[in-house]
């Protein structure tokens, strides 16, 4: 009977350290337009319109396909009029990028490549892709250097 007891207690402390995954475990992206600031989780992100890429790049072998929401569409949302947007990654690095970009070339900010969510492991949870393979004017710096992984915060100051 204490086995017994002892058994159904373990089973009940390795059940109850199970914790579900909520909406704040999902990968988010800060998006401040002035002084108006509102945090997206991916799931917010994915209930946009979404926008496809089929392209190369120096960082993949092949023809990649990324998933996401246009840049554009994020720029409208924030109600932003901004001229330049300030992109910031995970580990700090950041780059400025024209928004004349987002309607000229329509990048997007990934959230899948081929079907599957991108590990901050591997340029994840958010990527800003361009359409490389459809403009050669993009296969060339500064737009490289504008293709940013691991995005975790947008500014339109």
């Amino acid at each position: 009977m204490r086995r017994r007891t002892i058994i159904l207690n373990i089973l009940v402390a390795v059940a109850m350290s199970f914790q579900p995954v909520y909406a704040a475990d999902l990968p988010t992206l800060t998006l401040t337009a002035g002084s108006n600031t509102v945090v997206y989780d991916r799931d917010a992100l994915e209930a946009m319109p979404q926008t496809e890429i089929s392209t190369t790049s120096p960082w993949t072998e092949g023809v990649v396909q990324y998933k996401g929401v246009a840049l554009s569409h994020l720029l409208e949302v924030s109600g932003a009029d901004g001229a330049m947007a300030i992109v910031t990654a995970l580990n700090d690095y950041s780059v400025d990028i024209p928004t004349s970009d987002f309607a000229e070339f329509g990048p997007i900010l990934a959230i899948k490549r081929d079907g599957e969510y991108m590990p901050v492991s591997d340029k994840g949870p958010f990527f800003i892709v361009y359409p490389f393979d459809e403009n050669p004017a993009l296969r060339q710096q500064p737009y490289h250097g504008r293709a940013v992984w691991q995005v975790k915060a947008i500014a339109i100051p």
